[in-house]
């Protein structure tokens, strides 16, 4: 196992160009790393460099390279080693060739670790340690590297090792290391339980704090796990108390509770929260209210809508429309009207979305009244239907006896050239069929024929029945209409 040179490394390799010398165990690299063919703001020595680590053999990197006369300064190093993850290889053997010439910079060592790890080569990485504890460029940044690169292979119980001995490498544990390691193993699924098993080991010898308990309710948030989220939160608030810096513990508690289906419990937290001036900002409610309009929760919703905009928190205009949708799907057009009236007072303006939300509700329902009405305030505002709400209405209208105010829709869009016009167009003929209007009818297909607007063929079935109705006289004027409307 790889966990032996953790617990008893070996000795400190003399020099840098000594420290990677196990090329034998180079695995073949992912595929997704960034190359420097992805960045245009790349210096010209380091995109030279770049090109070669990437096309030439690793046996053949120190003769290219040497080729081109350079000494390349700290930084060049480093934007080559952040680029070449994807070949390895071909940067341990550039690393040595620079390591030759001069002294790494710390930053380049720890790009060099980070390489190695996310290569899974972890022999080499714990040689580059060792080399930089002996070059006195060991820190943190370097272990949380290491925490990382075995978390995403999988291997926590080495990233937990590697912690045990960083003292051992002159580097002191602390929270931050704690946290790091924490979010390293979180970042994982279902690794929860061996986040919690560290982190109850770590915390009576290095006291967590509130980033801590962040990084674990994220892990809960993430895993739908409300009972462990519950301990975890009130294990918080007794070790490190209410304040307003730990607000991504509280999103985190708080979006568990309302995915777990428990809003009342998150309500009443939100409650006790604002009185300890810690309630969450416009984030939350806006992540919170899109949880609750996937659960269909109007009831919850709005409770949290009213806490939110008591609060003094202004809502978007995204969020508002969301609401609305929510409440006519909700059958609860009364508060959508008053979340309609409020959005001024809060300097949004509705848009068109806003107004064809209600309007398709209306229609929807078959509120012939509250439709016309509404309509009229739509125009007014200069807010359209939208075509598809447009057919729907004239069709709805027809169906309720009013076909004056379906007329006056289409007179409308055909006013404002609404497009497109179509599905409004055979709403209309079949409307005007259904009453035995038939000259208006023959009047109004004539200019659509006219303006080239597709009359459907079911439409014109429909048609034929009505004008036939009528006689020969109404045949032959079908008839008319009809080679017209084959012709066009």
């Amino acid at each position: 196992m790889e966990t032996v040179p953790l617990r008893h490394p070996p000795q400190v390799v003399p020099s840098s160009s000594q420290a990677l010398g196990h090329q034998e165990q180079l695995e073949k690299p992912p595929k997704q790393f960034p190359t420097y063919l992805d960045t245009h703001n790349l210096s010209p020595r380091a995109r030279i460099l770049c090109e070669i680590l990437a096309r030439v053999a690793p046996a053949e990197v120190e003769t290219a390279i040497s080729a081109t006369g350079m000494s390349p300064e700290p930084e060049v190093v480093e934007e080559v080693i952040r680029l070449s993850y994807g070949c390895p290889a071909a940067v341990v053997t550039f690393f040595r060739w620079v390591g030759l010439k001069q002294k790494h910079s710390p930053l380049s060592w720890n790009l060099m670790v980070d390489l190695l790890g996310k290569n899974k080569m972890f022999e080499p990485m714990w040689d580059a340690i060792r080399s930089m504890k002996q070059e006195g460029v060991l820190s943190l940044t370097t272990f949380v590297s290491v925490f990382g690169s075995y978390c995403e292979a999988g291997r926590f119980n080495e990233a937990i090792m590697t912690f045990e001995v960083m003292e051992k490498y002159g580097v002191q544990p602390d929270v931050v290391a704690v946290n790091s390691l924490l979010s390293a193993i979180c970042r994982e699924d279902f690794q929860m339980a061996k986040a919690v098993e560290f982190f109850q080991k770590t915390k009576t010898v290095i006291p967590p704090d509130g980033d801590s308990y962040a990084i674990l309710l994220e892990g809960w948030e993430k895993e739908g796990n409300v009972g462990k989220a519950k301990t975890m939160f009130g294990e918080m608030v007794i070790r490190v108390g209410w304040s307003s810096e730990n607000m991504a513990a509280y999103d985190a508690f708080l979006n568990t509770l309302i995915q777990g289906s428990e809003a009342d419990e998150a309500l009443k937290f939100l409650q006790v929260m604002k009185g300890k001036n810690c309630l969450p900002g416009l984030k939350f409610f806006s992540n919170a209210l899109q949880i609750l309009i996937r659960q269909n929760d109007s009831v919850h919703a709005l409770s949290l809508w009213d806490m939110m905009v008591k609060s003094g928190l202004i809502p978007s205009l995204i969020m508002y429309n969301a609401m609305i949708g929510l409440l006519c799907n909700n059958d609860d057009i009364v508060n959508a009207f008053q979340l309609l009236d409020s959005m001024p007072f809060n300097g949004i303006f509705p848009d068109p979305l806003t107004y064809n939300i209600i309007f398709q509700y209306l229609i929807t329902k078959k509120k012939v009244r509250e439709a016309g009405k509404f309509f009229f305030e739509m125009i007014k505002n200069e807010q359209p239907p939208t075509p598809i709400n447009s057919a729907a209405a004239i069709s709805m209208f027809f169906d309720r006896d009013d076909p004056e105010m379906a007329l006056e829709i289409w007179l409308y869009m055909k006013k404002e050239g609404v497009s497109p016009l179509d599905d409004s167009a055979n709403a209309l003929l079949n409307g005007l069929a259904s009453m035995g209007r038939l000259t208006e009818l023959r009047r109004h297909a004539d200019q659509m024929l006219h303006t080239r607007i597709k009359i459907y063929e079911s439409t014109m079935e429909k048609l034929k029945i009505a004008f036939r109705k009528e006689g020969r006289n109404g045949s032959d004027i079908f008839d008319d209409l009809d080679r017209k409307w084959r012709s066009s």
